[in-house]
Parts: C-alpha cells; sequence; structure tokens
C-alpha cells in the first residue's frame, strides 16, 4: 500500500521510472507520449544533459542561502535574462517555488504598492469566472466561485469578484461581432469597477490565455487593450497570468505580446524552470518597484525558499536552451502544424465542437451535439474516458471537465514540448483521434 496521500484515493498512478525527450517509461516496460509536458511544464523535453549539468555544478558551489542574508550568481543572472531588457516596462523580478505562491506574491505586491502611493482603500481585486489561478488561499479567492475553491469558501476573504470570461465560443451571441463582443466585456468590467467604488479596486487579474480550466482559450482581438484602458481609467493594475501560457509556450516569449499590452505584473512557472526544478517568479513594472523603494523601502513578502540557488541556477539553464536551440521559434511552427492536424483530424468530428489555442498550447472541446453546442452530461466523465484511452494507446493529454460552465463540459489539452518534431506532431493527433473515437463510442 502506498503511504503517499495520493490525488484520488486508493488509487495509485503508474510507476514512472524514467524520461528522455518526449517519451515517459514505466515499470512496466511501456512507453508514453508525454503530450501535455506533465501540466504544461516539461517544455525542452526531459532529461537535458545541460540543465543537469547546472544543477550539479550549482549544488557544488552552493546549495541554499537564505535572501535575507545573501544573494547567489544564478539568481541575479536569471533576472538580468527575464527583466534586464525590461520587456513590457516589466524591470524586476521576485522568484517563488510554485504558481500559487507568484499568484500570493503579486496579490501581496499590488497591496503594498497602494499603500506605498496613499491609497489603501484599494484591497479589491476582479478575476474571471472559470478561471484558476492557484491552490492557496489567496489565490483561491480570484476563483471563488468555482467547484475547487467551494470546499475552502470559509476561508477565503470577501474582496474578491468576477466578471465574465472571455470565452467565445460559449458566450458570443450569435447576432454579435468580435468588436461587439469586447466591447461588452469592458463595458461588463467597468460596470464592476463601478458597482465596487472604483478608488476601492486595486486589480484585475486574467489568464492571457486561460489555460486548465477550459482549455487553451485565446480572447478576441482587442479584448486585453479594452481591459488595458478601463483599468487605466479607474486607476487598478493589470494583472497578467503566464504561469501556464508564458514562457514561450504561445509561440512567444510572453502570451501578452501576441496582444500589444503588457501587464502590471505578471506572474510565471511551468515554463521557466521546466519542471527541473520548482520555480516561479513575478515580474513587476518600474514605478511599482520605485514605489516601494521609495516608500517603505523592504518588499512585504518572502518565503524561506525565495530565489532557490538551485532552482535558479536550473531555470537559468533552461532559457539558455530555449535561445540556444532557437525554441520558442520551433513552438511557433510546431504549433501551426499541431493546430492543421487536428482541423484535419477533427474538423468535421460530430463530437468535436471548437478547436483552439495558440502555439504549443491547443485544446478541442467535446460537445454530445455539434449543431447545438450542447456538452456531454457531467455523469458521462467523457474527459475522464479519453484520458485513458489515450494513456491505454501510449499518450499522456490533459483531459477535463466543468469546460462549459464549471459543471459540464469536457476538454482535452495538449501541451507538448517545444523539442517536438512533425513527427511526433502526427502520431499525437492520430492517438489522440483513436482515443477520442473510442470514448465517445463507448457511452
Amino acid at each position: 500500500m502506498s503511504q503517499v496521500l495520493q490525488r484520488v484515493a486508493g488509487v495509485v498512478p503508474p510507476y514512472a521510472v524514467s524520461a528522455r525527450g518526449l517519451t515517459i517509461r514505466l515499470a512496466d516496460g511501456r512507453e508514453i507520449i508525454d503530450a501535455t509536458g506533465g501540466a504544461a511544464v516539461a517544455c525542452i523535453g526531459h532529461g537535458n544533459p545541460r540543465v543537469k549539468a547546472a544543477i550539479a555544478a550549482q549544488l557544488d558551489a552552493i546549495a541554499y542561502v537564505h535572501t535575507s542574508f545573501f544573494t547567489v550568481e544564478a539568481t541575479e543572472r536569471l533576472a538580468e535574462s527575464l527583466v534586464g531588457h525590461a520587456p513590457g516596462g516589466l524591470t524586476k523580478a521576485m522568484f517563488l517555488s510554485g504558481g500559487s505562491e507568484a499568484m500570493e506574491a503579486a496579490l501581496k505586491v499590488t497591496r503594498q504598492y497602494y499603500l506605498e502611493i496613499g491609497e489603501p482603500r484599494r484591497t479589491k481585486f476582479i478575476a474571471r469566472r472559470q478561471s484558476y489561478h492557484g491552490n492557496t488561499i489567496g489565490a483561491l479567492g480570484t476563483q471563488a466561485d468555482s467547484a475547487r475553491a467551494g470546499a475552502f469558501a470559509p476561508f477565503i476573504l470577501d474582496n474578491f469578484s468576477s466578471v465574465s470570461p472571455a470565452y467565445a465560443y460559449r458566450h458570443q451571441r450569435g447576432d454579435e461581432t468580435e468588436a461587439g463582443y469586447v466591447a461588452r466585456l469592458a463595458a461588463e468590467l467597468d460596470a464592476e469597477f463601478e458597482r465596487l467604488g472604483p478608488d476601492s479596486v486595486a486589480a484585475f487579474v486574467a489568464e492571457t490565455v486561460i489555460g486548465s480550466t477550459v482549455g487553451a482559450v485565446t480572447a478576441p482581438a482587442g479584448y486585453f487593450r479594452a481591459m488595458r484602458e478601463v483599468c487605466d481609467r479607474h486607476g487598478g493594475l493589470l494583472i497578467l497570468d503566464e504561469v501556464f501560457c508564458g514562457m514561450g509556450r504561445t509561440g512567444a516569449m510572453h502570451a501578452w505580446e501576441h496582444e500589444g499590452v503588457a501587464p502590471d505584473i505578471q506572474t510565471i512557472a511551468k515554463g521557466l524552470g521546466a519542471g527541473y526544478q520548482p520555480i516561479a517568479a513575478i515580474l513587476v513594472q518600474r514605478r511599482i518597484a520605485e514605489a516601494i523603494a521609495a516608500g517603505s523601502g523592504t518588499l512585504w513578502h518572502g518565503h524561506t525558499y525565495t530565489g532557490h540557488p538551485v532552482a535558479c541556477a536550473a531555470s537559468l539553464a533552461v532559457q539558455q536552451v530555449l535561445a540556444e536551440d532557437r525554441l520558442v521559434d520551433n513552438a511557433r511552427a510546431m504549433g501551426l502544424r499541431l493546430r492543421e492536424a487536428l482541423d484535419r483530424r477533427f474538423g468535421d468530428h460530430p463530437h468535436v465542437g471548437d478547436i483552439r489555442g495558440r502555439g504549443l498550447l491547443v485544446a478541442i472541446e467535446l460537445v454530445a451535439d455539434r449543431a447545438t453546442r450542447a456538452p456531454f452530461a457531467a455523469e458521462a466523465q467523457m474527459h475522464a474516458r479519453i484520458k485513458r484511452e489515450a494513456l491505454d494507446r501510449g499518450l499522456a493529454t490533459y483531459t477535463r471537465g466543468g469546460t462549459a460552465d464549471g459543471r459540464i463540459g469536457d476538454h482535452a489539452l495538449l501541451a507538448p514540448p517545444y523539442i517536438i518534431t512533425p513527427s511526433e506532431v502526427d502520431r499525437i493527433v492520430d492517438i489522440l483521434g483513436a482515443a477520442v473515437d473510442a470514448a465517445v463510442g463507448s457511452r
């Protein structure tokens, strides 16, 4: 019996014993294509020798220091690589151990910023329904209306509210243009600022591309520019969560580059360290860092493992691999091939309602009826069936339920490593196609 507190009680997942590239080998001898990099994490594939060497070298030098006492070269160089060129005006980085920690840090830094500049009433945050920003209590507050947060609702503060997601497949009206849909969403955000009291809102929080909850949903054209304008008009910050979609996943280093709008604070994680060490970060605009420096001069947040030397060394090596091997370019090119392959395989499928995403973050949404977009019943557990059928065929894919409204609906998401080749793209789509057919045929 396993002594691990498993995600599903009594169910021990298959034992993985080794991994290289896109392939995970199991104890029973099977080989699995990792088409999701875990949870969009293993962006440069498994077993990269340059990253392993960087980890070993850092361990030989110094494994740990506390940032209240010391800094190390790896941490400084990683920050320089990320914000030394001030992308979108982001000039400072703080390194944490996971995406939830990064969101907690973003919320706290936002609060501190407003205290430093003399606006203490700004305590409220607006997020979007059907989003995911982490599993710690503060992060759960940004999705307080979700099933995931429900059990912990008594712990969550009352300074979070939500507006509609930018999810055109489900929410754009049939007689509504894309521009009209964006205008309606902007008006909804503006109305929420007004309802709460504009001078009480600290920030609007959004995933640049919605990741796991609804499956690779990109915003309509002009959406983030419109949201930025609303935030600026009311004096609130724009926090973009790119834990899932950032660091090259969409074919650009930052997903917001496709939108032409930079955040005030950005969270990053998964692709930052590619799974070689736990690491995340927040990136902040110059004026926020300068306000803290000119005010109290002290950052009111930190953890024991903030700026961990080995994690930073691993992440720095990952960033070097991305640059030297031009993997973001490959993510963009292979993302186009992946989308084309999915369109060929599922474009006329009676149970695939939408094919969407950007770069190597794509998904298909499953439906019981393509014409009406009616989802499968929750009891059908279609996402679980697809996951099981795919794994039986040697493919790991990220599937989830609750896609349509948080309760019903299913999607299957692909987020393979950026080292993927054309033949691997085609193989993944072939297996996923067989898995979907088997799952819907077994109802």
